[in-house]
């Protein structure tokens, strides 16, 4: 089992790698625990559970060069040991600037007369304007120096280009969109919503059932059984938190809702920007009250804590665009044909790693694909082609939608 993780701006300038939900369970005992990179130099770190993360990194993130958005390929080998590959994005190279060339006059359309039913138009030539820096009376004309073209100069940007259309190809089979392989950095949001409004929409995306139990105060439930479920009191304003209700009730955290430039003394405080940034993570991804618990014990729930909830959405993105990529990959082969992980690696580049590459070729050797069978040595039959295989899958997931009764349909039938 490999685990993706994307280094965050915060990543880097703490020396950590924050415990999310679908990593911590891989660093389950505190105390120092062992990297070991590529060349096999191991570097010691510590796994703090109470703070949720991993420190002493910062080591490690300097000897690879590594920044925002590059990723660790965590492989646990033994207890507290991980072997760690690193996959640094590519940038772009940017161009020598050079001087702008002489623009024709432009022609631009211009409305000589308008009325509701007819309106008359005519081309006009734009004065020419001069270069900038350049003095009108004396243009120079000194001819711009040739530029190579762009798949040639920056190759890694039109491979990235590529993926990106081909991406969104596969995306539309699913009705996603997968050329979103992260998240949209936290901003401060506009929020025309009542808190209300705010809470109940957090709550529908997220699997929460809100109940008002007093003027101001909102309870959000976890229903998930006496282990795993837990219950969290918001109180809309100061006010709302002089009530008997706030007191009473056993409630595993109460917070305050707050805007991010507020931030009371002795009170544990959600901010609005986070909750917004939240239900956006959450229609990007399935979010789940497992997902938040920790972070409704921290405390203080602001852009800080949605962006570490970010690079979990991230992780689930990225995990199914390397699926998406790797259709796109079989679908230039033929049915019947043999494919293995070490022909299909090249076409994929440094985006999908070879565990994941596995992983992900045995999936689709299962129900309800069915799209590969296993062979000796690492191959795998491709029974069907990419095309028919999903249309299959399509019809199979419609004729089981058609079967799946809503809550209000089922409430319908009974009454």
């Amino acid at each position: 089992m490999t685990i993706r993780y994307i280094i965050t701006r915060s990543c880097l300038q703490e020396g950590i790698m924050r415990l999310l939900k679908y990593n911590e369970r891989f660093f389950s005992q505190a105390g120092p625990a062992q990297f070991v990179d590529d060349t096999g130099r191991e570097y010691t770190v510590q796994v703090d559970r109470e703070r949720m993360r991993v420190s002493g990194m910062r080591n490690f993130y300097h000897d690879h060069n590594l920044g925002v958005n590059d990723v660790l390929l965590l492989t646990p080998v033994a207890a507290g040991r991980f072997q760690v590959e690193t996959i640094v994005k590519p940038h772009a190279v940017t161009p020598a600037p050079r001087m702008a060339a002489p623009k024709a006059p432009e022609v631009q359309r211009v409305v000589v007369s308008s009325t509701p039913h007819v309106r008359e138009v005519r081309m006009q030539r734009q004065p020419e304007r001069p270069l900038l820096g350049t003095p009108a009376e004396a243009p120079r004309h000194d001819p711009p120096k040739p530029e190579a073209p762009a798949e040639v100069a920056r190759p890694e940007m039109a491979r990235t280009e590529l993926r990106r259309e081909t991406t969104q190809e596969i995306a539309a089979l699913f009705g996603k969109n997968e050329s979103k392989t992260e998240p949209a950095p936290a901003q401060t949001p506009v929020l025309p919503q009542s808190i209300e409004d705010q809470v109940a929409e957090f709550a529908r995306l997220t699997g929460y059932r809100l109940e008002f139990p007093a003027s101001g105060l909102m309870r959000l439930t976890a229903d998930l059984g006496p282990q795993h479920g837990y219950s969290v009191l918001l109180a809309a304003d100061p006010l709302a938190m002089t009530q008997p209700a706030w007191e009473g009730g056993s409630y595993e955290n109460r917070l305050l809702i707050t805007h991010e430039a507020e931030r009371p003394a002795e009170i544990s405080r959600l901010t609005r920007e986070a909750l917004s940034a939240l239900s956006d993570h959450a229609r990007l991804t399935p979010l789940s009250p497992l997902d938040l618990r920790g972070y409704w014990r921290a405390g203080n729930f602001d852009l800080e804590s949605a962006a570490s909830i970010a690079e979990l959405v991230s992780a689930h993105l990225a995990q199914r665009g390397a699926f998406s990529f790797v259709l796109l990959s079989l679908a230039g082969q033929p049915a019947n044909s043999i494919v293995s992980a070490a022909q299909l690696a090249p076409q994929l580049g440094s985006g999908v790693n070879l565990a994941e590459l596995n992983t992900i070729l045995d999936t689709l050797s299962r129900p309800p694909f069915l799209a590969l069978t296993p062979l000796q040595g690492g191959q795998f039959l491709l029974r069907t082609g990419v095309g028919p295989m999903l249309d299959d899958l399509a019809e199979y997931a419609q004729g089981v939608r058609r079967r799946v009764r809503t809550p209000a349909a089922e409430a319908a039938v009974h009454a």
